[in-house]
């Protein structure tokens, strides 16, 4: 998760929300990593679960990443859990919740859905409160 927030910090520094997420094999590999980037690259799916998904099935060669491991420092939107699903990956942590925004254990629960066919073991994990203090005053200084 220390490199999800790395990632993190980096989207805010070039002015995206500092969100970071980090794609691990089963050996504890990272294959994967990237912060939010849909300002810079012009693309409202440049999340940075999307970018990590898109980066990791280009380097395995499979659009499907099972036995992976997601470390995210915001909870996932549907569109990013809808991805996280269609890729087949195992297990989710998630550092900060979003009650507003997230669509995980928020919103429309979406791995709670019947029409969901895979659902990731979701768990909470380290630095909710470094990832929710990020935001916080990421957004504090837009405002």
């Amino acid at each position: 998760m220390s490199h999800a927030l790395n990632e993190a910090r980096a989207a805010a520094a070039a002015g995206e929300a500092p969100i970071g997420a980090v794609l691990i094999d089963a050996s504890g590999e990272i294959i994967a990593a990237a912060g939010n980037a849909p300002i810079g690259a012009h693309d409202p799916t440049a999340h940075a679960e999307i970018l990590v998904l898109r980066a990791a099935a280009e380097k395995l060669g499979n659009y499907r990443l099972p036995d992976t491991t997601l470390y995210v420092t915001l909870e996932p939107c549907a569109m990013c859990a809808g991805a996280i699903s269609h890729a087949r990956v195992a297990r989710l942590v998630i550092a900060a919740s979003d009650p507003k925004g997230g669509a995980v254990w928020h919103g429309p629960k979406f791995f709670e859905q019947p029409t969901c066919h895979w659902r990731p073991e979701v768990a909470q994990g380290p630095f909710a409160e470094e990832a929710g203090q990020l935001l916080k005053d990421f957004f504090r200084v837009r405002r």
